[in-house]
């Protein structure tokens, strides 16, 4: 079987958890990107690599590539998933993949379309499979989470987050106005409710909970005000700080499934 060529759209916790899993799967795979990536749990998140200019997620490594060489993909062994600064998605353009997920889960449709590629998957609201994308993944914690639809949309956005431990809103902070953020804690720390996490233009942002801190927005960026920017896990186990979630896995596992719907085993 020709080893399928996957372009996947955002390299944040959702992204890379498809990533990694199509990459143990045997995929050629690559990560698009914006140049100030947002994402939260970036222990977790190939777009790491974008500030460190290699990341490894459970045993797994990207590198951050040029898009200047992009022609490289053909002829390299591609023992680790490149990552690109392309919010653009020429990659996709040039490289022609077989496969292309938008998993940015940006709730709306921006940039996708059905000739992309032979497979187009989306991940989450906003995205009308058989118009924006051949199929899409519902996203949304319950029952159907991980459903593969190939007509219509998956449920709509609630703007809730999911419940972990009995804590939803609580358990994320936001930017409480625009500016740069400085951190105070570190991903994988333990924190009380009350504890300065980190600010935002000079502000201070409170844990709500106590707990450990899963997730924080990379300290420089600029956001703005009411962004999600951080994370605590009030479970309370640094383990998962590093680990993919549940969530994430059945996702990466519908994606699986998609692509070996359009693409059986023996192809082409």
């Amino acid at each position: 079987m020709r080893r399928l060529k996957v372009v996947i759209r955002g390299a944040g916790e959702h992204a890379s958890a498809t990533a990694h899993r199509l990459f143990r799967c045997g995929m050629r795979v690559a990560l698009t990107e914006v140049q100030q990536p947002t994402a939260i749990r970036r222990a977790v998140a190939f777009c790491s690599a974008i500030f460190e200019g290699t990341w490894t997620v459970e045993g797994v490594p990207a590198r951050l590539w040029s898009l200047d060489n992009w022609r490289d993909l053909e002829g390299a062994a591609l023992d680790h998933l490149p990552v690109f600064v392309d919010p653009e998605g020429l990659l996709i353009e040039r490289w022609r993949p077989d496969v292309v997920v938008d998993a940015r889960i940006l709730k709306r449709n921006e940039g996708n379309s059905l000739n992309q590629a032979p497979l187009v998957i989306g991940l989450g609201p906003g995205l009308l499979a058989g118009q924006d994308v051949h199929v899409v993944i519902e996203t949304q914690r319950g029952h159907d989470l991980g459903r593969v639809i190939h007509s219509g949309y998956t449920s709509p956005d609630t703007g809730v987050p999911g419940v972990i431990a009995g804590q939803s809103a609580d358990r994320v902070l936001r930017a409480p106005c625009a500016g740069i953020v400085e951190n105070a804690m570190d991903i994988g720390q333990r924190v009380a409710a009350g504890d300065t996490v980190c600010t935002v233009g000079g502000q201070p942002v409170l844990a709500s909970i106590s707990g450990v801190l899963r997730g924080m927005i990379h300290p420089g960026i600029e956001v703005t005000d009411r962004l999600k920017i951080s994370d605590v896990d009030p479970r309370g186990d640094p383990a998962y700080c590093t680990t993919i979630s549940d969530k994430a896995r059945t996702l990466s596992g519908s994606v699986l499934e998609a692509i070996l719907t359009r693409f059986p085993p023996g192809w082409p």
